[in-house]
């Protein structure tokens, strides 16, 4: 299983970092592409902030705040993957991965690489870091939900 959950980490950073060299490397800042014309767009935007451009201009906090986080959800996943089912493990590899990729443009440009542009529902601009974090946190959810085991000895009570 460490070999699957590092894989999935790696494939995740790799994607994330191939997409936004060809999202940078295609497009100019603010420039968008229409895939369904008002609906869904490739939009390269640099976002100096979090989550829908939260703590703007705020790098060394989020850098240090996102370090730590991926590190104990590595910890608790090394930990414990024994006794983690495969869906439970897969999704902290995924919340993993994608806090590398955008841990990565912090370090290295000071910013994140966003460019996935629903405007359908006029939703900030985000990346595929950003999504891998939230199916991630989706599965692990439904992992908890569908998968927990009660405690026998609350059952014998």
């Amino acid at each position: 299983m460490y070999v699957a959950v590092f894989a999935v980490i790696l494939g995740i950073v790799a994607i994330d970092q191939l997409i936004k060299y060809v999202v940078v490397n295609t497009l100019a800042i603010g420039q968008s592409i229409p895939v369904i014309d008002g609906v869904f767009h490739f939009t390269y935007v640099q976002n100096f902030g979090a989550a829908f451009s939260i703590l703007q201009h705020r790098q060394a906090f989020l850098i240090l705040l996102t370090g730590a986080v991926m590190i104990a959800v590595l910890f608790v996943l090394l930990r414990h993957i024994r006794t983690f089912d495969v869906m439970t493990s897969i999704s902290l590899a995924m919340i993993v991965g994608g806090g590398v990729g955008n841990i990565i443009d912090r370090v290295r440009l000071g910013y994140v690489i966003d460019f996935l542009d629903v405007r359908l529902i006029q939703f900030p601009v985000f990346n595929f870091a950003d999504c891998c974090i939230v199916i991630g946190a989706f599965l692990l959810l439904m992992s908890a939900l569908l998968f927990s085991k009660a405690d026998p000895e609350q059952e014998a009570s």
